[in-house]
């Protein structure tokens, strides 16, 4: 298995960033899952200059962001052009006032991960989260603790369920199977149709009638994702599983990326699931947590 790693500076400088931080505390798993870690330029030298990872052969280096790294990221993701390039996923730790963050190299990067199924992990807490949840499917027994802490931790949690139009059906069915896993969260919160739907469905199952199984706000064009969004950089939302739809252009681009540029603001505490690939990853290998 191998991820590329981006960290935008202010994410690698420093004795308490959030890339040394994820490092200090990955380093066994990453080992353990022999993970490749393809890094671009100056993400790849922080890993250095902190010495971590030392003699460690999968980590490998790609030119600067500028001199194309992101673009070969991209391209690796979806396949590369050589044998032996692809990539399974990417961590790309983003500081939300950062420009390059808006670049087309980082939003291809994402989208692209989206269209094929493949985690893009843009916080602290996704990254370590996301090596739990790869532990586990590899069946690792240190996985064990830390996946029950997990489970833990739900009924003090937030869950915002969000899905585009043409993914509604797909959030509804992901819901219904993962019913008891997500009722386990101490609330549940979605945006205005996706909310409605997830509720009927969740009547449908035998919760009380009449109370809501999620919290519904406004639809994402009239001003839900910035409701979410404030919840998240309050501290009372705690994970985001967004359905998004890659393939249409979305007249409310600007209401979603700034619900995705609150979750990186909130990088040490949230993280953010885009795909229903990542979200059924997750659910399955949290079913794998033994007692």
């Amino acid at each position: 298995m191998r991820f590329g790693l981006i960290a935008h500076r202010l994410h690698r400088q420093g004795s308490d960033s959030s890339l040394l931080r994820w490092l200090q505390a990955a380093e066994p798993a990453v080992r353990a899952l022999k993970l490749g870690l393809h890094a671009v330029g100056g993400t790849y030298d922080a890993v250095e200059r902190y010495g971590l990872l030392d003699q460690f052969p999968g980590l490998v280096r790609y030119p600067n962001g500028h001199s194309g790294g992101l673009t070969r990221l991209v391209s690796h993701i979806v396949g590369g052009v050589q044998p032996g390039q692809a990539l399974d996923g990417v961590i790309f730790l983003i500081d939300p006032v950062d420009p390059s963050s808006l670049f087309p190299e980082a939003q291809a990067l994402k989208r692209q991960c989206v269209i094929h199924g493949k985690p893009f992990m843009a916080t602290e807490a996704a990254a370590l989260e996301w090596l739990k949840v790869e532990s586990l499917h590899a069946g690792l027994e240190a996985a064990q603790a830390p996946g029950a802490a997990l489970l833990q931790a739900m009924p003090e949690q937030v869950v915002a369920l969000i899905a585009h139009d043409a993914l509604k059906t797909q959030m509804v069915e992901f819901a219904g199977t993962q019913f008891d896993l997500l009722s386990r969260f101490s609330e549940r919160v979605a945006t205005g149709t996706t909310g409605g739907l997830l509720n009927d469905m969740a009547w449908s199952r035998g919760w009380p009638v009449g109370t809501p199984w999620v919290t519904p706000y406004r639809s994402g064009p009239l001003g839900g994702d910035a409701q979410i969004a404030e919840r998240v950089l309050d501290g009372t939302c705690h994970k985001v599983i967004f359905f998004e739809d890659p393939h249409v252009a979305r007249q409310h681009e600007a209401d979603i990326q700034l619900m995705e540029r609150a979750v990186c603001s909130a990088s040490e505490r949230t993280t953010c699931m885009n795909s229903p690939a990542m979200a059924w990853r997750w659910a399955d290998a949290l079913s794998r947590v033994k007692g």
